[in-house]
């Protein structure tokens, strides 16, 4: 069905996990390490990467921001912390998802499923919005004729706003349609990611707004 890479340096987990996903229809690239996982990514088609935090030479932190100047592909992350700060680090430089340590393989399954159905959805024409034009069937953004890089949370933010003009989402709707029922983050995901589309958007990010205590619209004549 998919490519998916997973990055683990723990052997046994990392077996556990590529012979959950092989049973579940996949092809599975591994590696111990991120040196190897940017060198799999490099030179092999991969749909989706399932990545470690943790690990000798470098971490998944560095791997999956190295990664998204190479590829737009979702990344899920995995971490033995609970905590905030490192779900919010890693959603700033482009993971969509995370699993914490231990975790049942089959909602990572799941999950990963789940990411490559959203991923694969091919609606059918451009969506424009002032200068900002979405083109779904490639996943592409321009902003006054000059295409922006967008992680995949960021583009289908973007995209979902745009074809739901003025409609007031909160953070928790947001959290729900983007990142699914399942997401074990908060909605501080919801402003990290905004605050970062906004920055790329430039000037057009002011379409964006921010209502106090409720959430979030676009707000912008959209021509579908």
């Amino acid at each position: 069905m998919a490519n998916i890479l997973v990055v683990e340096d723990e052997k046994n987990m990392q077996e556990i996990i590529v012979d959950y996903l092989r049973r579940g229809g996949h092809t599975c690239f591994a590696a111990d390490d991120g040196v190897d996982a940017l060198m799999i990514l490099k030179n092999n088609p991969v749909d989706l990467m399932i990545l470690d935090i943790m690990m000798p030479h470098l971490d998944g932190f560095s791997v999956c921001k190295m990664a998204r100047k190479m590829s737009d592909l979702p990344v899920v992350m995995l971490t033995a912390k609970s905590g905030e700060d490192d779900k919010l680090k890693g959603y700033d430089l482009g993971a969509d998802d995370y699993m914490t340590k231990p975790f049942s393989p089959k909602v990572l399954l799941a999950k990963v499923n789940a990411l490559l159905r959203r991923s694969s959805v091919i609606p059918a024409d451009t969506v424009n919005a002032g200068k900002i034009s979405v083109i779904p069937a490639s996943h592409k953004v321009f902003v006054d004729g000059q295409e922006i890089a967008l992680t995949h949370k960021e583009y289908e933010l973007l995209h979902f706003f745009m074809a739901n003009p003025g409609q007031i989402f909160s953070r928790e709707q947001l959290l729900n349609r983007i990142w699914g029922y399942d997401f074990e983050g908060t909605t501080r995901t919801v402003d990290t990611h905004i605050k970062t589309l906004r920055r790329k958007l430039g000037d057009e990010g002011k379409h964006i707004v921010t209502l106090i205590r409720s959430g979030y619209k676009f707000e912008v004549a959209v021509c579908v």
